[in-house]
Parts: structure tokens; sequence; C-alpha cells
């Protein structure tokens, strides 16, 4: 499931670069501001980190394609109810990696402000070692969110901001509740 997915953004920047009238390549790095909602788990933010790169590809001057590929590191902390409603033994924070991509339309208002939307594929690499307990896995390996933001052109600097609402249930020991991320995104990004 990793390998297609991972194919699948690979094959979708390739195509859209032969038809596209501009390829612009970068990376990009932030801050990961973040939560899972559900009765076990705090509702507060917690910070994290992103790191990737990207590629834009024009499609006129107003419209263009952003695929992306982030390292997400997501940290959440859970409430007292985590442990004895899923008889874990004092788990009280998680740290999630995610691969993430996102696969974003860029709409440019002007010529230093674009906004951004568009769907974004989170693959869980790795789970932290107070996860797998009692033979069980908590979190599902994948998530699917959608994502919306604006992103500010300086010369070869993007500055960037967006808030992403996952649409899956990341849930993966029963289905006494739904658990579904949230997240926003600081940073900048640098095209090469």
């Amino acid at each position: 499931m990793k390998a297609k997915l991972l194919s699948l953004a690979i094959i979708c920047i390739i195509s859209s670069s032969s038809f596209s009238q501009r390829l612009k390549l970068g990376i990009k790095g932030g801050a990961t501001i973040n939560k899972i909602t559900g009765k076990s788990f705090n509702e507060q933010f917690t910070f994290g980190y992103h790191l990737g790169g990207f590629a834009t590809i024009g499609l006129g001057k107003k419209l263009g394609i952003q695929p992306e590929v982030l390292f997400n590191q997501v940290n959440v902390d859970t409430s007292s109810a985590f442990s004895a409603v899923y008889q874990f033994n004092k788990v009280s924070k998680v740290k999630l990696s995610y691969l993430s991509i996102p696969l974003l339309l860029n709409i440019n208002a002007n010529k230093f402000v674009t906004l951004q939307v568009g769907p974004q594929f989170g693959i869980l690499m790795n789970k932290g070692n107070t996860l797998v307990q009692n033979g069980k896995n908590a979190f599902k390996g994948g998530d699917f969110s959608m994502v919306g933001g604006l992103q500010l052109n300086i010369s070869h600097i993007r500055l960037f901001g967006r808030y992403g609402v996952g649409l899956s249930n990341l849930n993966d020991i029963d289905n006494k509740e739904k658990w579904k991320s949230q997240s926003v995104q600081l940073g900048l990004g640098l095209t090469l």
C-alpha cells in the first residue's frame, strides 16, 4: 500500500510536468501544530515539525499543481481516559511519524499570493514504542485529510500557512470512538 501510494505520487509529478508550462522544485520545512480529536485525547494542540520537498507545476497564469512529499512528526497528549478505556499502562504521550503527500491546487490571486487546497495522504512510518502493547496497534497505517491554506511568494522564498482536517478514523483498536487529526502548518520554502 505504501509503495503504491508513493508510486502514484511520483507518476503524477512526472506526467503533470510533461504538460506544464513551468516546473519549479523546492525544499520546505516548519512547525506543525496538531491534535487528535476523541475522548481519549487532550483537546489541545501540541507541536511537531515537518521537512520535505515540493514541485510547482504551472498550468497558466492563475492555476498550478503543487505535489509535495513531507516528513511529519506528530506529538499527541492522551487524556487520563486513554489508559482506562484501552487498558494501556500509563500512555501519556504519543509520537507518530508520517510521510505526507499533499496534492494541492494552486490558485494565484496575484504575483505574491497563492491560495492552496487539496487532498493529503499520510503514511504512518514509525509508531512510538509506547503504542505497541498487548499485541495491539493503536493507530491505522494511513490517514486521508483535506488541506487548505495561503502561500506568500517573495522571489525564491515561500512563506506558507495551512490547515488540515482528517477525514479518516485513525483508531485501529476498536470502534468505541473515532480519532481524527487536525493540524496547522506554518513554514518556509525555497525554490531551487
